[in-house]
């Protein structure tokens, strides 16, 4: 039985201890991962979104999830992922790319600037080239600086 004593914030709140195992740094909310806390009757559903087709993180964010729920007297927990609408890094604030940048990812802008260099997150440079187009995983590309000499990442556009 869920304990319906907590509500949907305290939910989402318990839900920012929940860590992307491929960028520590951010928690699966800020990410924009966590779409939707329902309590159904005796059921609460974390719906949930992969910010890329085919994440291999998903098993692990969604065993995360219950693990803390769990933890805290939750029962009767079910996650679901859902597939549309699509993940977007539009659903990523200033302040989440920001964390990103300085862990040393480089973070996504507007789709439009797609075909512009991406800018080193380590001396604001724009002098990088794309070395690949993933990096250590598909929702990243890897580039290397040419002003620092550094390789990064860079979290794709979606």
């Amino acid at each position: 039985m869920v304990n319906m004593k907590k509500n949907k914030n305290e939910i989402l709140k318990l839900l920012h201890d929940v860590f992307d195992p491929e960028i520590p740094v951010l928690n699966i909310v800020e990410m924009g991962i966590v779409r939707d806390v329902i309590f159904e009757e005796d059921e609460l559903l974390i719906k949930i979104t992969p910010t890329y087709m085919g994440c291999p993180a998903m098993n692990a964010i969604e065993n995360d999830i219950l693990d803390i729920l769990f933890s805290n007297g939750l029962e009767n927990v079910k996650v679901k992922t859902v597939y549309s609408p699509a993940w977007t890094t539009n659903w990523m604030s200033e302040e989440t790319k920001n964390k990103l940048k300085k862990y040393g990812i480089a973070p996504p802008r507007e789709s439009s600037e797609l075909l512009d260099k991406i800018e080193c997150p380590f001396c604001n440079s724009d002098e990088t080239i794309l070395t690949s187009e993933f990096g250590s995983t598909a929702c990243k590309s890897l580039h290397y600086c040419d002003h620092c000499h550094q390789p990064f990442e860079h979290f794709k556009c979606i």
